[in-house]
């Protein structure tokens, strides 16, 4: 029977009737679709922190036991990459590469600055095996570390394979990062063909050993800025004199006065071969407030009780870095080094006489 057809009385029976049909399977169909909806992906507006294996990334990765490095110990993973990224915060367009272990209290505030971070596993255990004549080849040092940094052939000491160097890992984990964090923006640190790295738009960064490595590494390949923390070393070498496909004025440096490697002199050493004291005096940065006559070169003294291994570790953030009240009092510091404008440069200073810089007499 056609609704035109209906009574008046039947009309108000089927009116409702229908209208709830309808509503139910509507209803039910809404439901079957939620069901299988995929998980939301998550927020762009978000303090990202990953973790990866390089061996998973990477499957051409391998250990290399003679120079003590290794993708596993004792029953562990050993080549745990991390990365990370406050989308919260304008992004700067540059990329952290920090060249030691993790150290999250750094990367959170590398990331509040805008910088995304990231931490690669790389073929850099040899420091303590290799180069161990005395007295060592002026270039056995230097050769070796850009051989880890590249994976390219520059030492006869060592053989590290292109997968397993610095620049390769990076490589591969941004772009695993891009993949897997699209809301990160990784990509802009690939370049126009996916084929590399923008390492123009690159902070190498490093403390120690780490710090020593950024530096060589940024003679050979032309970085956006290199911070040295307790760094770099190597007194007995040549390379920090070699001309540098990074300006000299990308080059920041700190050290607290009681680390040995300061205390010998090798900093001062490696800060005028780079020529950092083009750019400005050496500045005690707990005597001179920000941002330190825009020089590359800084220092702390606070007390550390006299301890040589505390002051080594103490211009990172950390148990061992200067505190007051439980905050830190180099936040000034970090932020200079990580984000100040590399063009606006301190008053050129004379080479210090009293910097030793003939290291081998």
């Amino acid at each position: 029977m056609k609704f035109v057809n209906m009574k008046l009385d039947e009309q108000k029976w089927f009116l409702p009737t229908v209208s709830l049909v309808l509503l139910t399977c509507w209803t039910i169909e809404l439901g079957s679709a939620n069901s299988q909806e995929k998980p939301r992906p998550e927020p762009k507006l978000k303090h990202f922190k990953l973790q990866a294996r390089a061996s998973e990334i990477d499957s051409r990765v391998k250990s290399h036991p003679e120079i003590g490095f290794v993708l596993e110990a004792k029953g562990k993973p050993a080549d745990i990459q991390r990365a990370s990224v406050d989308t919260r915060v304008a992004p700067r367009g540059k990329l952290m590469i920090w060249l030691m272990s993790h150290n999250s209290a750094l990367f959170d505030r590398v990331n509040s600055y805008g910088i995304h971070a990231i931490q690669v596993h790389y073929a850099n255990k040899w420091f303590s095996i290799c180069c161990q004549e005395k007295p060592v080849g002026e270039n056995c040092r230097g050769n070796i570390r850009l051989e880890a940094a590249t994976g390219l052939d520059f030492s006869d000491d060592v053989t590290i394979p292109y997968p397993d160097g610095m620049m390769e890992r990076a490589y591969q984990f941004v772009k695993w990062l891009d993949k897997n964090n699209p809301q990160g923006g990784w990509g802009r640190f690939l370049t126009a063909d996916r084929k590399g790295i923008r390492w123009e738009d690159v902070i190498i960064a490093g403390s120690s050993h780490g710090s020593t490595t950024a530096a060589r590494f940024a003679k050979h390949q032309k970085v956006s800025r290199v911070v040295a923390l307790c760094g770099p070393r190597d007194q007995y070498q040549i390379w920090q004199s070699l001309p540098s496909a990074t300006p000299e004025n990308r080059y920041f440096g700190f050290s607290h006065v009681l680390d040995g490697g300061w205390k010998n002199d090798h900093y001062c050493r490696s800060w005028e071969m780079l020529g950092m004291n083009k750019f400005g005096p050496i500045v005690n940065v707990d005597k001179a407030p920000f941002p330190y006559g825009n020089s590359r070169r800084l220092i702390t003294d606070f007390d550390v009780k006299g301890d040589e291994n505390r002051a080594h570790s103490s211009v990172q953030p950390g148990s061992r870095a200067y505190k007051k009240n439980g905050k830190f009092m180099h936040e000034d510091v970090w932020r200079y080094m990580f984000t100040h404008p590399v063009d606006k440069t301190g008053t050129p200073t004379p080479a210090d006489a009293s910097c030793l810089k003939a290291q081998r007499q």
